[in-house]
């Protein structure tokens, strides 16, 4: 792989985890917790928003994890080792880097490991 390339990978994993980090920062008053006052909404009303907030946890536990994913693959680029499969050395095909940047695996030992 080439300085270019990875210059644009670089680029693009910093511009995704730019978006997550303000997905984030806006998301936050969604994971409050729901009040318990039957006076203010009624029992159903009060499950809908429970659920809503179990789906807006989720949703912020996966925003953490590719965000751990982002994090990782910027720091193997500045190690230099972008790219390269964490099980066997091989290089990672460029075709799966520019689906998804943040993999660590060749689709050979992926596929083994299933």
């Amino acid at each position: 792989m080439d300085a270019n390339q990875i210059q644009t990978f670089k680029k693009q994993l910093e511009e995704l985890k730019q978006q997550l980090l303000q997905s984030e920062e806006a998301s936050k008053d969604d994971t409050k917790p729901v009040e318990l006052d039957q006076q203010s909404i009624g029992r159903l009303s009060r499950m809908d928003a429970m659920q809503q907030q179990q789906m807006y946890q989720e949703q912020a536990r996966r925003r953490k994890v590719q965000l751990q994913k982002v994090d990782g693959a910027l720091r193997r680029i500045e190690s230099e080792e972008f790219g390269e499969c964490f099980v066997c050395g091989d290089d990672i095909s460029l075709k799966r880097l520019q689906f998804d940047p943040t993999q660590t695996r060749c689709i050979e030992c992926m596929e083994s490991a299933d």
